[in-house]
């Protein structure tokens, strides 16, 4: 892997992880495309944590507000407790099938790029139905219904499904706005790619090489940028224009995968 390369991925990473278009689709595509990979793929794993610390750095207020406010807000409390319950099952289920996920789906750019394509199809069908918004403010979801889209969560453990996008369409279904639901995604990110990080990183930790060490700065600092800029306008733009750029965008990169598998076995 050449320093470019790093930066590419690493702006990739932080570009898309917010999105409902699937980051782990793209890196994985991106990366066939230009032939590099990482043992274990423990790249791909620590750059995520540019995109974490972008969310955290743009969301840091609200986060000490919230710690603040938990010893004493029962508002507050049933939040915390609705994101904690949200983590939950994709947490199991990634555990429980963690080397079927890594060995197998990861390795099938067909899985990949169909469930991009079938990703896309259900925003623009998605963006055209009408609801009536029970949630306009994310600390308002009830922990029950944040359960309930923190099992929809599971689906992304398929690559190319989109963690942001089955939260954000399941949020939508069980009664948020667009933009509540996007934040709703935004705060369920944290403990979850917080988790899924540190529970890769045990796994792999043996096949990092202090070699390496330049490559992930590179990552980790192009991934902090694009997640900061991603982060800071994402909810404005889908609260305006809603899911449809998106699942055009699901189409058109799973197209063009379906297309280079049929073509080149990519």
């Amino acid at each position: 892997m050449q320093p470019w390369h790093a930066i590419l991925l690493g702006f990739i990473e932080g570009l898309t992880e917010y999105l409902p278009v699937s980051s782990t689709a793209h890196l994985l595509l991106t990366e066939r495309l230009l032939g590099v990979t990482s043992p274990g793929r423990t790249f791909e794993v620590l750059i995520q944590l540019g995109a974490i610390v972008a969310l955290l750095s743009v969301y840091s207020a609200k986060l000490l507000r919230i710690a603040a406010d938990v010893g004493r807000d029962v508002r507050t409390q049933r939040f915390v407790i609705g994101i904690i319950l949200a983590f939950i099952p994709a947490a199991l289920v990634g555990v429980m099938f963690h080397s079927f996920i890594k060995n197998v789906l990861f390795e099938t750019p067909l899985v990949i790029c169909l469930s991009l394509v079938i990703g896309g199809i259900v925003l623009l069908v998605v963006d055209r139905m009408t609801f009536k918004p029970v949630y306009k403010d994310v600390m308002d979801i009830t922990p029950m219904t944040a359960l309930k889209i923190g099992v929809c969560q599971c689906l992304a453990l398929i690559p190319g499904v989109s963690r942001s996008g089955s939260t954000i369409v399941g949020a939508m279904f069980f009664g948020a706005d667009k933009r509540t639901a996007a934040e709703f995604s935004f705060f369920l990110a944290m403990p979850t790619m917080a988790g899924a990080f540190a529970y890769d990183l045990y796994k792999n930790y043996d096949k990092l090489s202090i070699d390496d060490a330049s490559l992930i700065a590179l990552g980790f600092i192009s991934a902090f940028i694009s997640g900061v800029i991603v982060v800071r306008y994402i909810l404005d733009f889908i609260s305006a224009r809603g899911l449809s750029f998106f699942g055009w965008w699901r189409i058109i990169v799973g197209g063009l995968g379906l297309a280079l598998i049929a073509s080149t076995g990519l």
